[in-house]
């Protein structure tokens, strides 16, 4: 109680003390409690991080697969995010959809998610039953129930999602449309949801390999944040997962790095459920945890970060061409693509949306940001960073990220002070290096004629 005091003091004399001497205060006093993690390796190459927090009778349990879309072979996409819900289908000891049931029952959550990179698997529960849920979650690593029926039924449940999600959203093709025209060759391609064609052509035979290749102890890691004793845990892990065999041959990966773009390409599109136009830009940027996604992730908070950002400001504000302006910094394992998006009020242009947006963007590259524009964006990272660990499930997936993806653990103590250390220089360096057409895929979205209150040709 008294850290938040002192925090919320710190918060209000900045807003009364002189720009260099609050960035100072802030920078020096306010940071995220350190996370005293435990990290160890089982025989079978399971890693394990463990945090013991014992404010409250609360363990938070994950399982990090390093599998994501982008390690699915081309005409076979969606089957990582296809084993997000066969995992909840039974195993030689637990009955389908009993895991979830189990944790209910126990006064718990689950849930799980797939991502570009990983697929996560996590329980919140008392902390009384962790040797239970390591042991579920044991069970289903090793003997999950790949069977026929299982396959067919939820290979529908994902069609179904992909129906909700994508196909029948207004904008919800621009993400899949603008990764196919920016990547050629990489994973990042394809989006998680996977296609309708890949689903529907996978076989039995398939779904077993993808999860006898992936879904072994030497490409997880197991989280425990909360409320237990290590020592134990730790001997629980062993138990469970330690007669897991991993995989005989090393885990694959698709060496399909991304040829560097050498020139704009611009996409149009139009859709019969977009009632007006868009553009969206997707730039090129280098991969998370990498020197220059700092000032980069610190660029798309100036750029984007709330109403009070230079888009929204530019574009609905000052200008008010669109209804929505915005964007964001997707930073993953491999580089990815920093967006900016406008939707256009009704009479404008998706191409006056890409002048404004491009006008924007080109302000950072010679004009320096503001000391004071800086300072806030960098405030926002700290306030995320705290309150990104106010529970156990926040620490478990800082842990996972930093480990999976950063292949550190210990960038969860460090990482913030990189965002501390960026300058104004820099942020303009990262916009000359990245924010120019040479690295930019332009999507033009119009809506269709009938839409657009005009008779069909």
């Amino acid at each position: 109680m008294r850290k938040w005091i002192e925090i919320w003091l710190l918060m209000f004399l900045a807003a009364a003390l002189p720009a260099s001497l609050a960035a100072q205060q802030l920078s020096d006093e306010v940071r995220p409690p350190k996370l005293n993690f435990a990290a160890h390796t089982l025989a079978n190459g399971l890693h394990v991080i463990l945090l013991e927090e014992h404010a409250v009778p609360i363990v938070d349990v994950q399982v990090w697969y390093h599998v994501g879309s982008k390690d699915e072979r081309p005409g076979r996409t969606g089957f990582a995010h296809l084993f997000e819900h066969l995992m909840f289908k039974g195993s030689a000891h637990v009955g389908p959809d009993e895991h979830s049931r189990i944790i209910e029952a126990i006064g718990g959550f689950d849930n799980a998610s797939t991502h570009d990179d990983f697929t996560n698997f996590y329980e919140t529960f008392p902390s009384n039953y962790l040797a239970r849920v390591l042991w579920l979650e044991a069970d289903r690593m090793g003997s999950l129930d790949v069977s026929e029926a299982n396959f067919k039924s939820e290979r529908e449940v994902v069609k179904e999602e992909r129906r909700v999600r994508v196909d029948n959203q207004p904008y919800g093709s621009i993400e899949e449309d603008l990764r196919a025209a920016a990547f050629t060759v990489h994973g990042y391609h394809h989006t998680p949801i996977g296609s309708m064609a890949d689903l529907d052509k996978a076989t039995l035979a398939d779904v077993k390999d993808f999860f006898n290749t992936f879904y072994k102890p030497n490409n997880a890691t197991l989280i425990v944040v909360g409320d237990f004793n290590s020592k134990q845990a730790l001997a629980w892990t062993k138990e469970y997962f330690g007669g897991i065999p991993a995989s005989a041959n090393p885990i694959p990966r698709l060496d399909n790095p991304e040829p560097q773009q050498a020139a704009e390409r611009v996409v149009k599109k139009s859709y019969s459920n977009t009632p007006l136009p868009a553009v969206v830009i997707g730039y090129k940027v280098p991969a998370r945890y990498t020197p220059d996604s700092y000032p980069l992730d610190l660029a798309s908070n100036i750029l984007a970060g709330g109403e009070s950002s230079r888009l929204y400001q530019t574009l609905v504000y000052k200008d008010q061409i669109a209804v929505q302006a915005a964007g964001f910094g997707n930073f993953t394992e491999d580089p990815n693509l920093f967006w900016a998006f406008a939707i256009m009020n009704p009479g404008q242009t998706a191409q006056a949306g890409e002048k404004a947006l491009v006008g924007v963007l080109d302000e950072l590259q010679t004009q320096p940001v503001d000391p004071k524009e800086l300072e806030k964006a960098k405030n926002q990272e700290i306030s995320g960073f705290i309150l990104g660990r106010d529970t156990d499930e926040d620490k478990a997936e800082a842990l996972g990220s930093a480990s999976v993806i950063g292949k550190d653990p210990d960038l969860v103590n460090t990482e913030l002070g990189r965002y501390l250390k960026v300058t104004p220089a820099d942020i303009e360096r990262v916009a000359k290096d990245y924010f120019v057409p040479d690295h930019a895929t332009v999507l033009i979205v119009t809506p269709t004629q009938q839409q657009a209150g005009q008779e069909p040709k």
